[in-house]
């Protein structure tokens, strides 16, 4: 496994993907920043109409660590997630981080993250890892996601409690390793899909334990069509496990 570099902070890019998202997005951004000088912020918005994207972008121009990406349509959380990675790549970010815009995620876990990082190629926040983390989900709500990790476990053999979270942080070598045009999932399923992607190409996957807060402003964006996406998701990625050989990497680590 590549070190991380020693000799000056690993630069770090936080995705966080936007639609309607004004008022989370103004109280997120600092938080985030606080986390450190080497970490910088990469707003994908969808054309929100409360107008988060303009927002984040005047912020850019006084604050160079701020960044959007302003696209034309409500495209979806997977490929708002691809277009910023192929972003990192591009800018040679060391690490890149996946997190909500809603405060689910909280920024003060980044450190953690960073400090996992230096042992593992994909860093996985987990609700799971130690009985159940989660506040203010319905009972509902909170079954059918610990259900669908269950079931997704099992049929992908993914060694994973918690293959449909969104806080992650890659060594940007796993995102170069996973063939991104392959990616077309959004919502729960892009999740699984990329963490599995990794697991498959051999990089070392470690879960750390988070808490995870349901949105304090805003709508969920969850409904019948990302959880059947999902379930489908699930079903192909069984059938590469058992059907096709492992994929390996171009240029194998020690």
């Amino acid at each position: 496994m590549d070190r991380l570099p020693e000799d000056r902070l690993p630069r770090v890019l936080v995705i966080v993907p936007t639609y309607n998202e004004r008022e989370n997005i103004e109280e997120l951004l600092p938080k985030i920043l606080a986390s450190g000088p080497n970490l910088e912020v990469l707003v994908v918005d969808d054309a929100s109409p409360d107008g988060t994207g303009k927002w984040v972008e005047e912020q850019g121009r006084r604050i160079p660590r701020v960044h959007c990406l302003r696209r034309p349509e409500k495209r979806g959380l997977g490929s708002a997630y691809v277009d910023g990675f192929r972003i990192a790549i591009e800018r040679e970010f060391d690490l890149v981080f996946e997190m909500d815009a809603d405060f689910s995620h909280d920024p003060a876990a980044i450190p953690e993250f960073l400090e996992a990082a230096r042992r593992a190629d994909l860093v996985l926040g987990s609700r799971y890892l130690h009985g159940v983390t989660v506040v203010n989900w319905p009972l509902r709500r909170l079954m059918l996601s610990y259900g669908a990790n269950c079931f997704s476990r099992f049929m992908t053999g993914l060694p994973v409690k918690d293959a449909t979270g969104g806080f992650k942080c890659f060594r940007r070598e796993v995102l170069e390793a996973i063939d991104l045009d392959t990616i077309k999932s959004d919502g729960y399923s892009f999740q699984i899909e990329v963490s599995f992607h990794a697991w498959r190409l051999g990089f070392r996957i470690v879960e750390i334990p988070i808490l995870f807060v349901d949105r304090r402003v805003g709508i969920s964006k969850m409904n019948r069509k990302i959880i059947v996406e999902a379930l489908a998701m699930v079903f192909h990625l069984s059938f590469l496990r058992i059907f096709t050989r492992k994929p390996r990497r171009e240029t194998p680590r020690a």
